[in-house]
């Protein structure tokens, strides 16, 4: 593929990218989520959403086709910074979806994707914790059409995907057309935390930015492709984007 094609898609990610500068920000965003009048679909770009959106034209456009999309992890803040940009908050899923569950209180939910008893303990754990009603529960190896069936049958106020890049994002897109007003929201692992089947990395490995080590160690066989090779690439392309 021609250089200029996969920077080019870089270039609209990074300017879709909402950046959240402050705790205030979050705050008003989470707000504004929990009050959707239309389909609105959340999203999150890392340095694997990146490598994907150079590498497939398919996931590039819906990813592009989220209402917010927001920057997920350290590479896309070493991205922002190397273009002179304020990366703001990172705003990683796994920390910001259970924000909104807290705020989808009493409301109607979705949990579509990963596997049992993941998924059925994801539901009892957000039940519990967060008093969400949690009308649907599916695993994430359905086809499409499955989802948008689902969500006309239970018409949820907030659905979260945890089906993993790229599937989860073309789900999103297909929601976002069918007319059932409600928040989407690409959550990746999200329920694979939630249901206990993936551990957080201790908080200060988080707060250093190596979250990412910490599971390459605790899933090494799934996630060697992603981080090991992946983030080179990432880092590579984002050297030659510097220059573009």
């Amino acid at each position: 593929m021609h250089a200029s094609s996969w920077q080019h898609r870089w270039q609209t990610i990074t300017r879709k990218l909402r950046v959240v500068s402050d705790i205030e920000d979050e705050q008003r965003l989470i707000e504004a989520l929990s009050r959707p009048d239309a389909t609105t679909v959340l999203g999150f770009a890392n340095a694997h959403a990146m490598n994907l959106v150079a590498a497939n034209t398919d996931y590039h456009c819906a990813l592009l086709s989220a209402d917010v999309l927001l920057r997920d992890g350290s590479g896309l803040a070493i991205l922002f910074r190397r273009l002179g940009l304020e990366p703001g908050l990172n705003m990683n899923g796994t920390d910001f979806i259970p924000k909104l569950l807290a705020a989808y209180k009493g409301r109607r939910v979705a949990f579509w994707g990963t596997e049992e008893p993941f998924l059925t303990h994801a539901v009892r754990h957000s039940e519990a914790q967060f008093a969400v009603n949690v009308v649907s529960a599916h695993h994430g190896f359905a086809p499409v059409d499955a989802y948008i069936n689902l969500a006309r049958q239970f018409q949820p106020e907030l659905v979260v995907l945890g089906m993993g890049m790229p599937k989860q994002e073309a789900v999103a897109a297909r929601l976002a057309n069918s007319g059932v007003p409600c928040l989407v929201v690409c959550g990746g692992a999200i329920l694979d935390f939630l249901g206990g089947k993936v551990t957080r990395a201790p908080q200060w490995v988080r707060r250093i930015g190596c979250e990412w080590v910490f599971r390459l160690i605790t899933e090494p066989k799934r996630l060697f492709r992603r981080y090991v090779m992946g983030n080179p690439l990432f880092l590579l392309r984002t050297l030659i984007f510097r220059q573009a």
